[in-house]
């Protein structure tokens, strides 16, 4: 196997006194979609926080296209082309779709080997997102939660990363929303972009996913194919239930 485009190893986190993550360790190759998995609270948003640097009291090694980015600021790890979509959107509501995405533009990219990474512009984002295309002029406080879900994933792909780190993007969204959010993963993938994303629907998750991690209270519980772990009730009983 070529080196990973993301390796993390033995990653803690805390928020305060509060040790949330233990020796979180995972990888992900290019063009390769894998899960982080598990119920509210086991740390999927934490660790991708933590994976970002935008946790300040945290340890382990975190390398991304064999670069040590352990110690360095959110915005120089962004820099690099390690992409973020937060929970919660954050998108800037008295700008238009098309100022919030100006405001994401990054240079192209290329990896390590030399091989170009997709370059975004507006257009392939409109036609990638039709709904965006649709209304470029309108202010992103006017827009539907969905639409607001996939600005903030257009506004990523305009830095052109190489890795996006996609935190629980079906949730709270209507179905159309979330069938379209799955077919835009499978066409990212197909362009060769490496994403990690947190979920806690599996059937979304199978959807899109090659591979999986389990998460239960800041622990790896389990990792493996994803087919496997759809085949594997006892331990989605055990660790995705409600």
């Amino acid at each position: 196997m070529s080196m990973p485009v993301l390796s993390v190893d033995n990653l803690n986190a805390w928020y305060g006194a509060a040790h949330i993550l233990f020796d979180v360790s995972l990888t992900i190759g290019r063009g390769e979609v894998v899960a982080l998995m598990g119920r509210n609270g086991a740390g999927k948003s934490t660790t991708l926080k933590a994976i970002m640097g935008l946790i300040e009291r945290r340890s382990g090694a975190v390398r991304f296209e064999g670069n040590d980015i352990s110690r360095l600021a959110a915005y120089r790890v962004a820099r690099l082309g390690l992409g973020y979509v937060p929970e919660d959107r954050r998108i800037f509501t008295d700008l238009t779709v098309t100022e919030n995405l100006d405001v994401g533009r990054q240079p192209p990219r290329a990896w390590t080997d030399g091989t170009p990474a997709p370059l975004w512009t507006e257009e392939r984002l409109f036609s990638l997102f039709p709904n965006l295309g649709a209304m470029p002029d309108r202010p992103g406080g006017q827009m539907s939660g969905g639409e607001q879900q996939m600005l903030t994933v257009a506004r990523t792909l305009m830095g052109n990363p190489l890795l996006v780190l996609l935190d629980e993007p079906s949730e709270g969204v209507a179905p159309v929303i979330v069938e379209q959010m799955a077919n835009t993963i499978v066409a990212l993938k197909e362009e060769g972009m490496s994403i990690l994303l947190s979920e806690q629907n599996i059937h979304f998750a199978e959807a899109v996913c090659d591979r999986a991690y389990v998460l239960e209270k800041g622990h790896i519980r389990w990792q493996g194919e994803m087919q496997a772990l759809l085949a594997d009730t006892q331990t989605q009983r055990a660790l995705l239930t409600i």
